[in-house]
């Protein structure tokens, strides 16, 4: 027996009662939290790794929403800015710790500067060493102290600067933040079973020769929605968040709660992630003859208007520049859906018209 299909081999000609349609509901559904839960589990275990991941935008916008920018210009005109890996043996220049280091017993603040030379320990490894003792209130780091930039086959290794911090009110947020966004992961990550489960519970009410179309569908639905997400974080999000914070010019001092930003980011991404099943459903649903081409051509205004309401909703501004951001790609997205109709729309049969024709 195939596994999607139901326990119940029926035509869809409503045979299941009542009872048996709540007893699949019941039975998929199970299957759905065990899945979730051990996608959480998994999920759970690496949540610093992906809210570090899902903070970088922000943390980027932030930094560069805080800082002053300077042209990089002087005396001759041809000076320019080089990535540390640039850095070569025997070179010598100032270090600044750009956030607060603890060295043994004390602590460096940030914004901390001491004189070092790039040279080679006793044992030949190559580094960054102070020329010069730190001083600090409780302890005196000598000169000679290596600091923390990494060398990999004698090339220094650059490193991201911090950027700003989001901060949190209460002292079980972050454990909450934590789960929070192991839910979120949990559920894109088990989306493939997710979909297999909503399959089972539907195929029932399909021919058999239409169950066929589950594995094109899952895959299709499964790229579709990462490919979405990854749309909402790398494309739409970093303009409209640098919009956000640069509306008052530098003239605000940014607080911006960790959860107030999980909220806002996962939401958009999941809800791109919905938008992009889009092309997925309309393949599965042209298959089996429910939608065509024309229904779609001649729906196309109704569907205008739901897809700017819903770029209205997910847009993070009012403005009509950041809702067309949301809105473009949607309507993008209705053309795509137009041509697999075409290409995939088929007239609905039975079984016995497909095994007779």
């Amino acid at each position: 027996m195939d596994p999607i299909e139901s326990t119940h081999e029926i035509e869809p000609s409503g045979q299941m009662s009542f009872m048996e349609h709540l007893d699949e509901l019941r039975s998929r559904l199970v299957k759905s939290v065990i899945i979730l839960f051990v996608s959480f589990l998994v999920c759970f275990y690496f949540s610093n790794d992906i809210y570090n991941f899902l903070s970088i935008p922000i943390r980027k916008a932030l930094s560069g929403a805080e800082r002053k920018q300077l042209p990089v210009s002087g005396k001759t005109g041809q000076e320019k800015i080089l990535p540390i890996s640039e850095v070569k043996e025997g070179e010598r220049g100032r270090y600044v710790f750009d956030v607060d280091t603890a060295v043994g017993g004390t602590v460096l603040p940030r914004g901390t500067t001491v004189e070092a030379e790039v040279g080679r320990d006793a044992e030949g490894n190559i580094g960054v060493f102070t020329t010069q003792p730190i001083l600090t209130n409780n302890a005196i780091v000598p000169s000679g102290f290596r600091l923390p930039i990494e060398y990999i086959n004698d090339i220094a290794r650059s490193q991201q600067s911090p950027d700003s911090k989001m901060t949190v009110t209460t002292a079980p947020e972050q454990f909450t933040l934590l789960i929070t966004v192991s839910l979120y992961a949990a559920i894109a990550l088990a989306l493939p079973l997710l979909l297999w489960q909503v399959w089972g519970f539907i195929s029932p009410a399909l021919y058999r020769h239409e169950r066929k179309y589950v594995t094109p569908f899952i895959g299709l639905s499964s790229i579709s929605f990462v490919g979405g997400a990854a749309f909402a974080y790398y494309i739409l999000f970093p303009p409209a968040v640098n919009f956000l914070l640069n509306v008052g010019e530098g003239e605000f001092q940014f607080q911006l709660r960790a959860t107030d930003y999980l909220d806002f980011i996962t939401i958009i991404m999941l809800a791109m992630g919905l938008v992009f099943q889009m092309p997925a459903i309309t393949y599965v649903l042209a298959r089996i003859g429910i939608v065509t081409p024309g229904l779609l051509i001649r729906s196309w205004k109704i569907s205008l208007i739901i897809i700017l309401i819903v770029a209205a909703v997910v847009s993070p501004t009012a403005d009509v520049v950041n809702m067309m951001l949301f809105a473009a790609p949607m309507m993008v997205l209705y053309i795509v859906s137009i041509f697999i109709a075409w290409l995939f729309n088929r007239k609905r049969r039975t079984d016995a018209e497909v095994t007779g024709g």
